[in-house]
């Protein structure tokens, strides 16, 4: 395994440091929110002509926000979690009031809502700012970030190379230090693997642990949004800002009486992880990536973990998630007005296709099939912390290439089997968080993915922070890398 490769930052001071440490300083006055937004603004100017990743900025909103915050020197104490005047990338698929919101499709690109998601909004409350929004691929179709509004975004650690997807806009702003925390959201690995790409910390949380108010399909479980940050401590600040019950949202969860941040404070390294290489032969990984993962295990036990190589039982679990995701994407994007639907990608066209398809039978199968899935999870975690995973099981490939037609020489038979990993998380309802543990040959992040209990993300979060200080993260942020 290569060790990290050399890079460098020349962006501003405060840029570099981790969200906690800048809202500690807001709240102490030793910065005020006006700094830290010329901060992430210059950043911003700087490193965007080479990576695409907030392709919408709202500057003069993002002023009048921060206009009625807290000045220099005088102290702000607030509640576990609030952020104090924080800059925050909001990913494009999420309205933002005021500001535009394409999607990635062409028929919404002068899209303005006159009213932010119940997201946005718990997130401006707790003292989020919005500077813009990320890129994504059209209506989060797929795990390489483009579309014909804004175009792609790379890589900032090889910008020949693709982001991951579908926030990948918001991994990338965080790489680069244009911003601490960026909004993500998850339905096949959508914050995972852009985390994974790109050397960041991505969680997709349980169903109900981050409320929105979709008045359209309010009841979904399959779609998550989540917290992205370049380290554990900052994911789990994040997730603090963004739970607790939301009237709007039925599934909705009620903030938990100790605050992620608190948990993870108490990390030990005492933790019981089971590894899984493939998912038992489900989904494929390349030698080098699960060299990469296994080392950083080495690394873990040293420290005082306990790794068996163990994973439990996953029958029919490509079937019930390609139900579930097909049934996503009919009632959802499938239901566009015409003017929208005219514009879709054609993998769009296919997803929706598979969902009006179905025969009646499958919905049921689906639901009876995820239920046996997630009580072999429930059991299987009574003996483990986490299911450790690789997040995805190949390198990125060029960033013009939509999605890789094989791995380790297995053709793959459409665009999403690439990421098979994602799959078990996202039909059980668990958390799952996406670290990096490591570096390929080429010098390019490995991300490691953790899956936890029901409803366990302070658990899961305390064993990715053990796993972060042992393999020496977080990272720091980069200069985007040109070759």
């Amino acid at each position: 395994m290569k060790s990290a490769p050399r890079t460098q930052f020349t962006g501003p001071e405060l840029c570099a440091l981790e969200a906690h440490q800048v809202v500690k300083l807001l709240h102490l006055g030793e910065v005020s929110p006006s700094e830290v937004l010329d901060a992430a603004f210059s950043r911003i100017d700087a490193v965007e002509p080479s990576v695409n990743a907030i392709v919408t900025r709202c500057e003069e909103r993002a002023r009048s926000s921060v206009s009625s915050l807290a000045v220099k020197g005088v102290k702000n104490v607030s509640l576990p979690g609030w952020l104090g005047g924080l800059p925050i990338g909001i990913k494009d698929l999420t309205p933002v009031a005021g500001v535009r919101t394409t999607f990635g499709n062409k028929g919404l690109a002068s899209f303005v809502p006159e009213q932010s998601s119940a997201l946005v909004e718990r997130l401006e409350n707790n003292g989020g700012i919005v500077v813009g929004k990320t890129n994504t691929p059209e209506f989060g179709a797929g795990g390489n970030t483009f579309n014909e509004v804004f175009g792609m975004t790379r890589n900032p650690w090889d910008t020949r190379k693709n982001a991951g997807g579908s926030s990948g806009g918001a991994a990338v702003s965080l790489a680069t230090g244009e911003v601490w925390l960026s909004q993500g959201g998850d339905l096949a690995g959508s914050l995972r693997t852009p985390a994974a790409y790109c050397g960041v910390v991505g969680l997709r949380p349980s169903i109900g642990r981050v409320a929105e108010s979709d008045e359209k399909f309010a009841f979904n479980t399959e779609i998550v949004p989540g917290p992205m940050a370049r380290s554990v401590t900052d994911c789990a600040l994040f997730l603090d800002a963004m739970s607790g019950f939301e009237p709007r949202s039925p599934l909705s969860l009620e903030a938990p009486r100790t605050p992620f941040m608190q948990a993870v404070y108490r990390a030990s390294e005492k933790v019981r992880i089971a590894y899984s290489p493939n998912l038992n032969g489900f989904a494929h990984v390349t030698p080098e990536v699960d060299a990469v993962l296994r080392h950083a295990l080495g690394l873990v036990e040293k420290a005082g973990a306990a790794v068996d190589e163990a994973c439990p039982q996953l029958p029919d679990l490509e079937p019930t998630y390609v139900t579930l995701r097909a049934m996503v994407w009919a009632a959802g994007p499938g239901r566009a007005p015409a003017e929208v639907q005219k514009h879709f990608k054609q993998t769009v066209v296919e997803n929706i296709e598979v969902g009006r398809k179905l025969k009646i039978d499958d919905v049921y199968d689906a639901q009876i099939r995820r239920t046996v899935l997630f009580h072999n999870m429930q059991q299987f975690l009574q003996s483990y912390d986490v299911l450790a995973c690789p997040t995805v099981g190949m390198q990125p490939g060029p960033v013009e290439e939509e999605y890789p037609t094989a791995i380790n020489g297995t053709p793959l038979t459409d665009y999403i089997q690439w990421l098979r990993f994602a799959f078990l998380a996202t039909t059980t309802g668990l958390p799952a968080i996406s670290i990096p543990i490591g570096f390929s040959e080429g010098g390019m992040p490995v991300g490691m993915q953790l899956i936890g209990r029901p409803r366990g993300e302070a658990r899961l979060l305390q064993v990715a922070r053990a796993i972060e200080i042992s393999v020496g993260g977080p990272l720091k942020p980069i200069d985007p890398r040109s070759f």
